[in-house]
């Protein structure tokens, strides 16, 4: 049968990225407690197609990754990119991971445990002379407003807040990425804020989250900053980005900072 993907092209246009996408896809990921955890994704796999191309053959992209049976880290993403750039006869390939990760979390006072999801990504790109990897993850926080407790008789308003942090760590000797749980992450995240968000609270929990976060109120300056500090002195960083955003209880609007630093 003709293979029209295989013709020519005579516009001389390269196209940066064609793939697939929106395609959910039951995964495994490193786990720091449990070593695995099975999730389900939803990927984004593309290459580089050259001008003289016409395009590139999207069912090879479910081909590779059932070769490697859903196992997506960084440790497997090199050689699923290697294996798409053979397998698609392309000089470039990027795949996009975005999935819910879980965590057993524990109440403050009760020790009630609930199982609480975060918003997780891996991203890894490779050419033939080079690759990049980057993770990241979404956590939801407590923050409380300095200025409204300064100004306030008593209370403060507080609201919901999500620090977004996204990672791209130095390499070993190997060339393999330093490794970078997702749990350390969330805890930097949660630390960085007036206090955690929990899936299960008991009264004497609530009462404890409660008055933790009047006692450690913050701006999204505040968060952003929390979280490079302890970043920028973590040996394994070469690059970050953080943003934070509170959504507000008593303004018709979100706030949000943002800060990226990299090694020098």
């Amino acid at each position: 049968m003709d293979d029209v993907q295989n013709h020519n092209d005579e516009r001389g246009i390269r196209i940066d990225r064609a793939g697939i996408s929106g395609i959910r896809y039951p995964i495994v990921v490193l786990d720091r407690a449990n070593e695995k955890q099975h999730t389900i994704a939803t990927l984004r796999m593309s290459v580089a197609v050259p001008h003289d191309e016409k395009g590139t053959h999207m069912s090879r992209f479910i081909e590779v990754l059932n070769e490697h049976h859903g196992e997506v880290t960084m440790r497997t993403m090199p050689a699923i990119l290697k294996r798409i750039l053979h397998h698609l006869d392309a000089d470039s390939a990027k795949i996009e991971t975005h999935f819910p990760y879980f965590m057993t979390r524990i109440a403050p006072e009760s020790g009630a445990k609930g199982l609480m999801d975060y918003e997780c990504k891996l991203i890894a790109e490779a050419s033939k002379d080079q690759d990049d990897f980057v993770l990241g993850v979404r956590v939801p926080v407590t923050s409380l407003c300095p200025c409204s407790k300064s100004i306030s008789d008593y209370g403060a308003h507080n609201q919901r807040g999500y620090i977004s942090i996204d990672l791209r760590p130095l390499r070993n000797d190997d060339g393999t990425p330093k490794l970078m749980w997702f749990e350390e992450l969330v805890t930097i995240a949660e630390k960085s804020a007036s206090a955690p968000v929990y899936p299960l609270l008991k009264r004497p929990d609530e009462r404890f989250v409660t008055m933790q976060a009047y006692d450690n109120p913050v701006f999204v300056e505040d968060m952003v900053r929390n979280v490079a500090a302890k970043l920028q002195s973590d040996p394994r960083v070469a690059w970050f980005r953080v943003h934070a955003v509170n959504q507000e209880s008593i303004h018709n609007h979100d706030a949000f900072a943002e800060v990226t630093w990299s090694q020098k």
